[in-house]
């Protein structure tokens, strides 16, 4: 018989909405462009950054652009929004650790046609082997003679393996499995009898042939990409009693999906809450964070500081020369990445009073050597708002022997000088090919950061910090 659970399916709807999210997003590309179709659908309004936005922003209007397809910028003006006003901001990333296809990934060995691969970010790349493999990204296309195309290519059936060795050859696999990324992370495509008769000095001809036949266009055209390898077993909502998430690429798409869908939700049809705000509701999606945000769309990067520069610029009158440093003080930044959840099998690595759970409610992160970026007055502001929205929230801080981890939001913080803080999802076996997170955390997740963009700008007024 079915366990039926009425609380559960209150959130089913937001936790299978991001099963799609995530299963259609293998790659920071296709995530953005995942975010795309979400804001057309509410409304959102394209903008270039190559182009001057003096005249073009309005009160009430709700505007995106991207940069590089793999990082994404959104935000909604208040209808009482005044010049040197400030940003309800959240930020988050698209990239997760994965296996990228080598600039010249072609290898023949023993028989086997493989593709190399390199390491992108802290992945636990044990997990890995013995999966079905596939590959997805951008590929730039040659559509006219000398005129080229961004376009995403995601081959959904398995074409890569990483096959491991079997025990009977090495005994000692049952003390620790040791691998060298360079020999033995590289995935099989096919073996040399099935070699095609086209040659191509970087790629086996298979894969190429396979780009080509997704993109419907000739192997010629294709002239450069940049791949990712994937698991091709789709997400899915599983437990007992569907209580969770088994999925890739949990960090960090499903905070990523929670800021996107709560800006969306707290705007939706040029909502009340909007008509009356004072602020301007901003997220960012940043590619790169896995290899430190240090990239021309990273959260390291002057993106962020030059949009808001922007929108400032485009509202203030000539000669207002600090419009800037003023908004800047009266703004905030949600930095949202995901947390670690307690492991039932390895509890004793979590700080007693610090053990989150999956489905109990968001975690906010503090570190006393600033790793994460919450402060006292920062995560005030947001208890003030979960506590109105009766959204449960949890607190970590990593143990004293235990090194800790880091996020966008203190470089965020440091560059700006912007008041931020930390939180985050509680998941399970961060950075596998294959993470588990809660069902219930996806809607607690959305209606925190909706009720933060509706509410923040008149919380913040009540608090005093001189």
């Amino acid at each position: 018989m079915k366990y039926h659970n009425s609380t559960q399916d209150n959130n089913s709807t937001s936790a299978a909405d991001f099963i799609k999210f995530v299963n259609n997003s293998p790659s920071p590309f296709h995530a953005v462009e995942e975010a795309i179709i979400r804001l057309k659908e509410a409304k959102y309004e394209e903008i270039k950054e190559c182009v001057s936005w003096r005249g073009k922003l309005k009160k009430e209007g709700k505007y995106y652009f991207t940069r590089n397809r793999s990082t994404i910028v959104a935000f909604a003006i208040g209808g009482k929004y005044e010049p040197g006003n400030g940003f309800s901001m959240a930020g988050a990333h698209t990239d997760s650790p994965c296996l990228k296809v080598k600039p010249i990934s072609k290898k023949v060995k023993e028989g086997y046609l493989q593709v190399g691969v390199e390491p992108y970010g802290g992945g636990l790349w044990h997990t890995w082997f013995d999966r079905d493999l596939s590959v997805a990204g951008r590929v730039m296309v040659e559509t006219e003679k000398n005129k080229f195309e961004h376009k995403l290519v995601k081959v959904e059936r398995p074409i890569l393996r990483i096959p491991t060795l079997a025990i009977h050859l090495d005994r000692d696999v049952r003390e620790g499995f040791k691998f060298n990324n360079e020999v033995h992370l590289t995935p099989l495509i096919a073996t040399v009898s099935n070699k095609l008769a086209e040659n191509n000095e970087k790629h086996h001809p298979a894969l190429l042939d396979i780009l080509a036949q997704e993109l419907k266009c000739k192997v010629n055209e294709i002239h450069d990409f940049e791949l990712c390898l994937y698991d091709t077993q789709p997400s899915t909502i599983g437990g007992a009693y569907e209580e969770f998430i088994f999925s890739a690429r949990l960090d960090n798409l499903m905070m990523s999906y929670a800021l996107l869908i709560g800006l969306i939700n707290s705007t939706k049809n040029i909502s009340e809450s909007l008509c009356d705000d004072s602020n301007i509701r901003l997220i960012t999606l940043f590619d790169n964070e896995e290899i430190g945000s240090t990239t021309a769309h990273g959260a390291n990067s002057l993106l962020l500081e030059t949009t808001l520069r922007r929108i400032c610029s485009a509202f203030a009158e000539p000669g207002y020369d600090t419009i800037f440093e003023e908004t800047i003080h009266k703004s905030f930044m949600i930095s949202a990445d995901m947390a670690h959840a307690v492991h039932p099998n390895y509890c004793e690595k979590h700080e007693e009073n610090h053990r989150p759970q999956m489905n109990q409610g968001v975690v906010i992160k503090t570190n006393a050597n600033q790793r994460y970026a919450t402060t006292s007055v920062t995560s005030l502001i947001l208890r003030q708002v979960a506590k109105k929205y009766k959204v449960p929230l949890q607190d970590f801080v990593v143990r004293n022997d235990s090194p800790c981890g880091s996020t966008i939001g203190p470089m965020i913080s440091a560059n700006l000088g912007l008041r931020t803080l930390d939180i985050g999802n509680p998941q399970l076996s961060m950075h596998s090919i294959r993470e588990t997170a809660g069902t219930k955390d996806v809607d607690h997740a959305i209606k925190l950061i909706k009720a933060f963009f509706e509410d923040f700008a008149e919380i913040d007024r009540n608090i005093t910090v001189d």
